[in-house]
């Protein structure tokens, strides 16, 4: 059923320039929970642009696809006349990162790759193309910063690496804009 979900709610929530990730419906009692995970559509950028960041959600990006999201759950009825809690969110910086979109969207971002016959990779997300993943792993007193380019198929899987302060002196991105 969440896949069905998610599928219908792909169109609508394109015009906002997000997309479903997962949708799941679990049973709370005599209630229904629908969840719904939406994230930036890199669909849309430049092919050549492999190194730009994406911004995260702000908090009116959520309120603007929950709207989106109810609005059009009333209209095609996927969820029936129960009655259900809806919750719409970003996936979250604990979320399993597979795949290119994923990636993509946390360019800039130190992450920790699982790869394929491989020890896993540690670095900041320099570029992602269709094809590969291009990190930069952090100098250590014996070992100076270098970079890796990983085939994207040999990327299991990826997790972000929360930072509270950046090497640049940056603070790590935050939901709320401004």
């Amino acid at each position: 059923m969440g896949d069905d979900i998610a599928a219908a709610l792909a169109a609508p929530l394109t015009a906002l320039s997000l997309v479903p990730v997962e949708a799941t419906v679990t049973t709370a009692g005599t209630r229904r929970v629908l969840r719904v995970l939406v994230d930036r559509d890199v669909s849309r950028l430049d092919p050549s642009d492999s190194s730009s960041a994406v911004p995260p959600l702000s908090l009116d990006d959520v309120a603007d696809a929950t709207r989106v999201v109810g609005d059009s759950l009333d209209r095609l009825e996927l969820m029936g006349e129960r009655p259900y809690t809806l919750e719409v969110s970003s996936p979250g910086v604990g979320r399993r990162l597979t795949g290119y979109a994923a990636l993509r969207r946390n360019v800039g971002r130190l992450v920790t790759l699982t790869v394929e016959d491989q020890a896993a990779v540690t670095g900041r997300i320099l570029s992602v193309t269709p094809d590969e993943v291009t990190v930069e792993t952090p100098a250590t007193r014996k070992q100076p910063a270098s970079r890796e380019s990983v085939p994207l198929a040999r990327v299991r899987s990826g997790a972000v690496q929360v930072e509270f302060s950046r090497p640049d002196g940056s603070a790590e991105p935050s939901d709320e804009e401004p």
